[in-house]
């Protein structure tokens, strides 16, 4: 697990530097979430070809664990298959919940979610994004 301090670092750079945020206007899969106790509320979009996820993005507001974790999915998303997406989904689902589960790398964004966990009230904040793919992949 990374450290606190670069935790936050790598949390802060996806707030302030979103990977993929705006809307899709060709997206053939979109899907809205939201976070009452906070607040956040967030679109995904995805583009498919056949199985595969070719583009990712995401659009909304709320607090900087959200938006960070919205960011690193789409970053983490392109390119996978469906199969592949819900693979992952799954993982951080148990990382943020303290189930077992493939650790990430370390150089791997994912990994700075893993401190979210120290913090029960922002699990669901981190999961929105994740949540919200669930519900695309599941239609």
């Amino acid at each position: 697990m990374v450290d606190d301090e670069l935790y936050r670092e790598i949390i802060l750079e996806h707030y302030h530097h979103p990977r993929y945020k705006g809307a899709l206007p060709d997206a053939n899969l979109t899907a809205e979430g939201m976070n009452p106790l906070c607040g956040d509320e967030l679109t995904l979009y995805l583009k498919t070809d056949g199985d595969r996820i070719v583009e990712a993005r995401f659009d909304g507001r709320g607090c900087s664990i959200s938006q960070a974790s919205a960011s690193m999915l789409t970053e983490a998303i392109r390119g996978l298959t469906v199969d592949e997406a819900k693979a992952l989904l799954e993982r951080v689902k148990a990382m943020l919940t303290g189930s077992p589960h493939e650790p990430f790398d370390e150089d791997d964004d994912l990994s700075a979610l893993e401190g979210v966990k120290k913090y029960p009230v922002r699990i669901k904040c981190a999961l929105l994004a994740w949540t919200t793919l669930e519900e695309i992949l599941h239609k």
